[in-house]
């Protein structure tokens, strides 16, 4: 598989015409002479989010880029386009032999072409429609807050009012006329919005995957909350399209830019860039220009949630970027009936073996778009709920820093500490955020006998009204580095739920088991 794309990619960029111009970053070596103001370039909401995580509100990557280098490359490209403030670089068209010019500049560091489109992280099928819901998706509706804990957020009083978040995507069609966001158009809680694909304020048309995703966020249907953040403010950017699979990438960047400027909080991205530009071993979050964007994000006190896509059933089968960055909190996806990962949900970790996905939700919803009430799938719809989980957790803790935050949503992961490359460490809890959790009680112990390791359940009787994730035991091979060899869940049925060759494993392997809440391991 890497081998067919690798030959396919040599050979698009490889062949290109020198009189015809292409999409390229040029990257400058400084910002000389730039001038600052913190305080009349931002949103009081930014300035308000650099104080409380301890941001320089005179950090160069925030000053303007060079406007003499500008206009002495806008004299040689075919045009120019979005100035990166925070990369120090700029989009221009030019054909080869301009940018055989644009290189001798002696202020330019770098030209890279830009990048292949990525893909809005749903599934291709036709979503169920229904206007009026069956009972099953009725209850479906119902679970996928509940099984973050949404109604003990409720009774806190807690629905992301006061946070800012910014929703990347590709469209809003609908969305100032749906019955499902009249309290957010009523309550004037969408701040700005920008179309980074037509260059203008209006993103109320388009693909509808924006307004399902939205939907999960602050949606209402029938009285019941679609997800967490139904009181959170709202910056809406349009940043992709597939006519233009250049430019998307750059779009996702610019945008970034903007909702750091005007005060976005939590940015909540359910798109992914995978084979059209990347290899696998590229997704280590540090070779995508947008990984590293995100990366610089969270140092500038934003939380970026990212799907981990939806590739495991393709050749693919891994994250996408930039999900692999190491503080975007990647969200994978689960089933809600079975509790099981969803099957097209891609599978970490990063390729330098860093864990992801961090946390999971549920990847087949309920959601509101322009044709009324659906059920779609797609890790697209995991990373909103769990933005809205995280939307409250900062709404109950203010003054709390980005990256602890980040940690404060994994540590409430109903597996913590116990993880894999699938699920993460589990589906965030808000009763881990607000409530103290006593330490959960054995559950299992190894029983080390005739050449088996045997797992045995304490007390258990198999109840087949306990719900599903009740009865899911979660396990891993780990070795002496900590890389996850090999994982599994199981349902359990009986008390004796594994037995395992002593010697199967060699001495320093290490197995992890996580069963209701309690995790416990055995060094081989």
């Amino acid at each position: 598989m890497l081998r067919k794309y690798s030959f396919l990619l040599f050979f698009i960029t490889a062949f290109q015409f020198t009189g015809i111009a292409q999409s390229y970053w040029v990257f400058f070596t400084d910002k000389n002479h730039c001038t600052f103001d913190p305080y009349t370039y931002f949103d009081p909401k930014a300035i308000e989010r650099r104080i409380n995580n301890d941001v320089n509100l005179y950090d160069s990557t925030d000053f303007p880029v060079n406007a003499s280098y500008v206009a002495a490359v806008a004299k040689i490209a075919d045009s120019t386009g979005f100035q990166s403030r925070w990369f120090n670089a700029l989009e221009v068209d030019a054909t080869e032999s301009q940018i055989d010019q644009i290189r001798a500049l002696p202020f330019v560091r770098d030209v890279q072409s830009m990048t292949f489109s990525g893909e809005l992280a749903s599934r291709p099928d036709d979503p169920l429609f229904d206007s009026i819901l069956s009972p099953f998706l009725k209850q479906l509706l119902e679970w996928q807050t509940l099984r973050m804990g949404g109604p003990r957020f409720k009774e806190a009083g807690l629905n992301g009012k006061g946070v800012r978040i910014a929703v990347f995507d590709g469209g809003y069609p609908s969305l100032l006329s749906n019955a499902a966001f009249r309290y957010l158009v009523w309550g004037n809680r969408i701040i700005k919005t920008w179309d980074f694909v037509g260059n203008k304020e209006d993103v109320y048309g388009y693909n509808q995957h924006g307004i399902l995703v939205l939907s999960c966020l602050t949606g209402v249907y029938d009285g019941q909350e679609m997800g967490l953040a139904s009181g959170a403010e709202y910056l809406l950017a349009r940043t992709e399209v597939a006519s233009e699979p250049y430019r998307e990438e750059k779009n996702w960047l610019a945008a970034l830019e903007w909702a750091d400027k005007n005060g976005a909080q939590i940015i909540n991205s359910s798109v992914g860039y995978t084979y059209h530009r990347y290899f696998q071993s590229e997704m280590n979050g540090q070779t995508s220009l947008i990984a590293r964007a995100a990366n610089l994000a969270a140092r500038k006190g934003i939380l970026v949630v990212n799907c981990v896509g939806n590739e495991a059933l393709s050749k693919w089968q891994t994250l996408c970027t930039p999900a692999d960055a190491d503080s975007v909190l990647t969200v994978g996806g689960i089933d809600p009936v079975t509790g099981y990962h969803m099957a097209f949900s891609s599978y970490g970790p990063t390729s330098d073996h860093r864990m992801k996905p961090n946390v999971c939700a549920f990847a087949d919803v309920v959601a509101f778009g322009p044709k009324g009430v659906q059920n779609v799938q797609g890790t697209s719809f995991s990373a909103p709920l769990v933005c809205g989980f995280a939307a409250c957790v900062l709404q109950a803790y203010p003054n709390i820093k980005c990256m602890d935050l980040f940690h404060m949503i994994e540590q409430s992961g109903d597996l913590y500490p116990y993880f894999d490359y699938a699920h993460g460490f589990g589906v965030p809890q808000a009763a881990r955020i607000l409530d103290t959790i006593a330490t959960p009680a054995p559950t299992f112990y190894f029983v080390p006998n005739k050449g088996l390791l045997n797992v045995v359940l304490r007390n258990f009787n198999y109840d087949t009204d306990e719900p599903s994730s009740h009865l899911l035991l979660y396990y891993n091979i780990m070795d002496e580095t900590g890389y996850i060899e090999e994982f599994n869940v199981i349902m359990v049925y009986q008390s004796r739920v594994l037995s395992i060759p002593l010697d199967k494993y060699p001495k320093g392997k290490k197995i992890n088991i996580c069963f209701r809440g309690f995790t416990s391991s055995y060094t081989f």
